[in-house]
């Protein structure tokens, strides 16, 4: 496994880090431990969730992720072995308040998060996306308050806009706040000209550590799905919707020439190739 430092900063991750939306409703606990297992075997350290994780499945509360990986670091007594990775910002509940990047939210979320987890800190705090309601300044502050009393160690976004993200970096000079540093964008061999547009320059300016997230397209770019054959899988909607377009279709083909010549899987190249 290789490693590479966090953006700007003086932490070092594995270059693959493991997404686990899938821990508690497509994958049971413990198939989610024998992968965790396997990960930290082959070398890997970052490990990302988040709290809503996987809120939107049926008989699924949210916070189940979280749980299942806590029951885990517990289980092997490995945390400072981890870089551990969380969110904010989704639907947790049906109160007011039960969402959102407002320091009401923020502060109730972390401590939740930690109890679940089973942890004291959280290495990277993550905004699950950008809240329109919460000025950013108000987040930003929050943030760092739970930086400066050890609840989380670093802080990063997901799902932010170009703008967005510069705004929020702007806010943390001026404001002398922690920043964000890392983004975590959709970007894969089908969905590119998101990031690539103007995310892209951003984050090279301004050190922004790049977690792409849907690396494999959910499940796309695996090679299981086919034209015109139904698969049996949970997230076939979605990727049907999503990627089995026609430009999906080609790029497919090709990662399945490539996956050909070099005796490999589609797999494997789809994450060679953001790797690079």
């Amino acid at each position: 496994m290789k490693y590479r430092r966090l953006g700007r900063t003086g932490l070092k991750v594995s270059a693959l880090c493991l997404g686990t939306m899938q821990w508690g409703w497509t994958a049971d606990e413990e198939a989610s431990f024998k992968v965790m297992d396997a990960f930290m075997e082959a070398g890997g350290n970052f490990i990302d969730t988040a709290d809503v994780y996987s809120r939107w499945a049926e008989g699924n509360p949210g916070g189940v992720s979280e749980q299942i990986i806590g029951r885990w670091l517990k289980a092997r007594g490995n945390r400072s072995q981890v870089i551990l990775a969380t969110k904010v910002r989704g639907q947790m509940g049906d109160n007011p308040n039960d969402s959102g990047l407002s320091r009401k939210h923020i502060m109730d979320a972390v401590d939740a998060s930690l109890r679940r987890l089973q942890t004291d800190y959280i290495d990277l705090y993550q905004t699950h996306s950008s809240d329109p309601e919460t000025p950013i300044d108000e987040t930003l502050r929050a943030l760092d308050d739970l930086q400066r009393a050890g609840k989380v160690r670093y802080v990063g976004a997901s799902n932010y806009r170009a703008w967005e993200l510069t705004e929020a970096l702007w806010k943390s000079e001026t404001e002398h706040t922690v920043r964000y540093d890392s983004l975590q964008p959709k970007y894969n061999m089908v969905t590119r000209e998101e990031f690539e547009r103007d995310l892209k320059r951003v984050c090279e300016k301004y050190e922004i550590g790049v977690i792409p997230y849907s690396p494999l397209a959910a499940g796309f770019l695996t090679g299981k799905y086919e034209r015109n054959q139904a698969t049996d899988s949970k997230r076939a909607e979605g990727v049907e919707k999503n990627f089995a377009t026609e430009t999906g279709w080609k790029t497919l083909e090709a990662v399945r020439a490539v996956a050909k010549e070099l005796d490999s899987t589609p797999a494997a190249v789809s994450l060679a190739w953001l790797l690079r």
